[in-house]
């Protein structure tokens, strides 16, 4: 889930579920499971935020690009190894996409990705994806734009 609009004019409620979810800035990203609970927060928010399925390959990147362990260090294949004992970044992912485990449950992770405004920027971001806007459910189409969000010198 990434959160596309900003804090002004927001309802207290609202701005209360993108806080628990951990959305506090714009192009903020955040994994979370596909549970009932889940659901019910994205309907609420979903005028401020796209969510879709992500893909291996692109939480891999992700995951090594992007996520950040307190202090501002980088995750790498050492201390997946060393905590979790995984092998790589890449298994990991794969044990998260079938819920073996959640992101935010590895140790001293930032469970928020910090990600740069996507590449020729956001659609219209008053309107719904289905109506050519940046808004609500992408499916598979989010790891395209979580790509585009990289920012520079990340392939």
């Amino acid at each position: 889930m990434i959160r596309v609009r900003g804090r002004t004019g927001v309802r207290k409620d609202i701005r209360d579920t993108l806080q628990m979810l951990r959305l506090t800035r714009v192009n903020h990203c955040v994994l979370i499971p596909d549970t009932p609970a889940y659901r019910g927060m994205l309907q609420k928010v979903k005028d401020y935020v796209t969510w879709g399925e992500i893909n291996l390959e692109t939480l891999t990147k992700l995951i090594k690009y992007k996520g950040r362990l307190y202090g501002d260090k980088p995750i790498t294949d050492d201390y997946v190894k060393e905590t979790l004992g995984y092998e790589s970044i890449e298994e990991m992912a794969r044990a998260i996409l079938e819920g073996k485990m959640l992101y935010k449950d590895i140790p001293n992770v930032k469970p928020v990705f910090r990600l740069h405004p996507p590449l020729k920027g956001w659609e219209k971001t008053k309107r719904h994806f289905t109506e050519g806007g940046a808004l609500g459910y992408r499916g598979e189409d989010i790891n395209d734009l979580i790509t585009r969000m990289f920012g520079p010198g990340v392939k």
